[in-house]
């Protein structure tokens, strides 16, 4: 243990040495937290959009005013050419069109059909499908109002479905709830990863890893001794992301956070064994990682579930992301903040985060062998 204690010191004592490692650390995964907390977002808002007007009468004015009221839309202007259309979405001046034909209050008065068209840029299929939605819904609802209006006194009111909805865990539907937990699994990844990448390698380009080799330090002392340090950084960009996700993002922390700070530790392990086994197959830190990054960590980018749904990817793909560690922590994560869950929800994927990061350990240290070779 005094020969693990002098290992640790030194790993310390390297970083202190090199202050400006310290940002990095500390402060790039709050910035990152801020940019990607705003940024990776699903939320449509304030869809810029042109209305061509043909009719000019109350009734299309009132239906350009829903859209004017609504907080999905913002009109970028009022035309009567529908070959305004095209210029704007060609270029990026709005994202959808509303064109309201001739008659249409004439039509609309007399209780005949009425068509209006809805026009958008699908470039971005997302957010053209929720664009859509919200238009659609704003047309039915001023269809509704319009059929009441119409209505004869004392006529007798035909039944109806009224659907009461209700949503749990995220009432407001917000996606930046969805986002930032996702978001903090992201960092602990990378930060850690990357620490761990440059463990084993620093040494090889410095020279002092023969002098590692020639004392009596076993194999796993050095395994250790290299990971605590940085686990211990990963355990303070813990509180870190927690508290600017709680405090500043306001997402609700729902679960135990005992029980979130644990299985932290957990991952943790399985992020820093992966840095160190991608530190034993490198030669030189450049390498390292180009290989943790490109090798490793955009694969469980994108298969994690953290982009997209792993319900929709294809049956071949699947499999493959039970392989990923950062699928099972997204699932922990996201349930401890939005549903309050605990251990006896998720314990399988506590249970294979761990196998995995205990797996990939050992494999590390068995890779770090006291030779050059």
């Amino acid at each position: 243990m005094r020969r693990l204690g002098f290992l640790i010191r030194k790993e310390f004592q390297e970083l202190r040495r090199n202050p400006r490692m310290f940002p990095v650390i500390f402060v790039a995964p709050v910035i990152q937290l801020f940019v990607l907390g705003y940024a990776a977002t699903t939320d449509v808002k304030n869809v810029p959009l042109t209305v061509v007007d043909a009719d000019r009468s109350p009734a299309s004015r009132d239906l350009i005013g829903l859209f004017e009221g609504s907080p999905y839309f913002s009109v970028a202007r009022v035309t009567s050419r529908d070959t305004d259309i095209q210029r704007d979405l060609e270029s990026r001046r709005t994202w959808m069109a509303l064109s309201i034909p001739p008659e249409y209050g004439a039509m609309v008065a007399g209780g005949r059909p009425v068509t209006v068209q809805i026009i958008t840029d699908g470039t971005d299929s997302n957010s053209a499908t929720a664009g859509l939605a919200y238009a659609t819904s704003l047309i039915a609802e001023d269809a509704a109002r319009m059929a009441i209006a119409r209505r004869p006194a004392g006529a007798p009111r035909v039944g109806s479905i009224e659907a009461r909805i209700r949503v749990w865990f995220n009432p407001q539907l917000l996606s930046l709830h969805f986002m930032v937990p996702g978001v903090l699994a992201l960092l602990l990844m990378i930060i850690t990863t990357v620490l761990g990448a440059m463990a084993i390698v620093r040494e090889k380009e410095l020279g002092t890893l023969e002098q590692l080799n020639v004392t009596p330090l076993k194999r796993w002392e050095l395994t250790v001794g290299k990971l605590l340090p940085f686990g211990l950084i990963g355990v303070i960009d813990v509180f870190l992301v927690v508290s600017v996700a709680v405090l500043w993002f306001e997402i609700p922390l729902r679960g135990s956070f005992p029980l979130l700070f644990g299985l932290s530790l957990i991952y943790l392990l399985c992020t820093l064994s992966l840095g160190l086994l991608v530190s034993t197959i490198s030669q030189n830190q450049q390498q390292a990682m180009m290989t943790a990054v490109f090798f490793f960590m955009m694969p469980m980018i994108y298969l994690s579930g953290f982009i997209f749904p792993i319900e929709n990817m294809p049956a071949v793909i699947q499999p493959i992301t039970y392989l990923i560690p950062l699928r099972y922590y997204l699932v922990i994560v996201r349930g401890i903040f939005l549903k309050g869950v605990g251990l006896e929800s998720f314990w399988k994927d506590a249970l294979l985060m761990l196998a995995w990061g205990l797996t990939v350990l050992t494999l590390a240290t068995m890779r770090s062998k006291k030779t050059l070779a």
